[in-house]
């Protein structure tokens, strides 16, 4: 099974794009996430998301698998070029990982005021 998958639609002369990844999770071991990118083809993405996190890569991929089964229902058809908003994914990623990786930390900083 892919751990990636592109999909587009066009409509109307503009070509909306999804693309979408599952992607291992850091200080989870054994946790995955799928993260999708949208936007017009050929432009930033407007949109980043996020499911998950999913015990194993198999899962993940089943999910991303029913959400394109479900797009292409609407229209949206696989595209062969390849993913232009990896980046995009991959700094959504890391900054996940960043925020699970910072300790919960319940202090006050000068508590007498």
């Amino acid at each position: 099974m892919s751990r990636s998958i592109t999909l587009i639609r066009p409509c109307l002369g503009l070509v909306t794009r999804i693309e979408c990844e599952v992607k291992p999770l850091a200080h989870q071991p054994g946790m995955w996430t799928l993260l999708c990118a949208a936007g017009l083809s050929g432009q930033q993405p407007t949109a980043i998301k996020a499911q998950g996190p999913f015990h194993g890569p198999v899962v993940a991929e089943a999910v991303m698998t029913a959400i394109a089964d479900n797009l292409q229902e609407q229209g949206y058809v696989p595209a062969s070029d390849p993913q232009i908003w990896r980046l995009h994914i991959q700094a959504e990623l890391r900054r996940m990982n960043g925020e699970r990786a910072q300790p919960v930390l319940n202090y006050q900083i000068r508590p007498e005021l």
